[in-house]
């Protein structure tokens, strides 16, 4: 059984940052998503633990940074420049690519809230 936990959500203000962490019971390829109210999960970045590779959504492209401690079992997620649309729950997943459907194992979401 895989077991993820996310933390690092919270409010700021537009322009702001904030860091989410995930620790993850294991080494596996891992992903971030996010829902926002009214909307489906949307792909944001995903590591390829095994090759190193990273892939972004197009909207967080630049502002966005996934990465990992391997020493920890924590994968990252740095977001800068937030933006009012970011506001979303972020979720960190285990599997591999941008589709949410090739996921099995998922935390339980952590809030982040831009304001204006």
């Amino acid at each position: 059984q895989v077991h993820l936990v996310e933390s690092g959500g919270g409010l700021v203000q537009a322009g702001g940052s904030l860091k989410l962490s995930c620790a993850v019971s294991g080494r596996y390829a891992m992903g971030w998503f996010r829902q926002a109210p009214g909307k489906e999960r949307e792909f944001v970045a995903a590591f390829d633990w095994a090759g190193d590779r990273t892939y972004y959504a197009d909207s967080v492209k630049g502002r966005f940074t996934i990465s990992s401690d391997n020493a920890k079992n924590t994968v990252y997620l740095q977001m800068n420049s937030l933006k009012p649309q970011d506001t979303a729950v972020y979720y960190c997943a285990a599997g591999l690519g941008t589709n949410a459907q090739r996921y099995a194992y998922w935390g339980q979401g952590t809030r982040v809230t831009i304001s204006s």
